[in-house]
């Protein structure tokens, strides 16, 4: 078991080094922002299973906040070997996605996708002191299990100030759909009363020439 969790420290510490470069770390709103423009859909769920063997990850949708998509189930595959997010915990996620030619998503690691648990860009957890060959101390456990309640808290500010947003977002779409059919219906009218004025005064301009006759 302790090898396992060695040997997991080293894959983050190694992939995080890899690709620190190429994640840049932006404030909350930035990262929002950026990931809004860029997702083609964005919805909160619930990650359900995963076929490890198809590279398949099925989510069902609790709350749609963009996209045009109308089934409660959407699926996942891995189709950015380089960046995609492989989804490993059953849990509530906020998944921000681009659709695949064959209408299903896929998930890649620079985006603001994240569970309450796990932040976005899935940064390793952080490691016990002295791990290498040096005895832990209570000390060092106590002081490791602080760090980790600051990730775990931080994880749940933004992860709640995510649905937020994105819930505002909704919100003035909505807001905005609805005065657009209003402003669309009212063109409607305005068009179909100078249509009727136009008939009205045709008529009577036919009347009045017949009447000269």
């Amino acid at each position: 078991m302790k090898f396992k969790y060695i040997l997991f420290l080293v894959f983050s510490f190694v992939f995080t080094n890899s690709y620190s470069t190429e994640y840049p770390q932006y404030p909350k709103q930035e990262k929002f922002n950026r990931g809004l423009r860029a997702a083609d859909i964005i919805f909160y769920g619930e990650f359900i299973k995963a076929d490890t063997i198809l590279g398949t990850y099925d989510f069902k949708i609790l709350e749609l906040f963009k996209g045009n998509y109308h089934s409660k189930f959407i699926k996942a595959t891995d189709n950015e070997k380089d960046f995609f997010i492989a989804p490993f915990k059953n849990d509530l996620w906020i998944v921000y996605a681009k659709f695949n030619k064959d209408k299903t998503i896929s998930l890649n690691l620079r985006s603001p996708t994240q569970t309450m648990d796990i932040p976005y860009g899935f940064p390793p957890p952080i490691p016990y002191h002295n791990i290498y060959g040096k005895k832990i101390t209570k000390l060092d456990s106590l002081s490791n299990d602080i760090d980790n309640l600051k990730i775990r808290n931080e994880t749940l500010k933004t992860f709640f100030y995510q649905l937020d947003k994105l819930r505002s977002f909704k919100t003035a779409q909505n807001t905005i759909s609805e005065k657009e059919k209003i402003e669309t219906h009212s063109k409607y009218i305005i068009i179909s009363l100078i249509v009727n004025i136009l008939l009205f005064l045709i008529l009577i301009f036919i009347l009045v020439k017949r009447k000269k006759q």
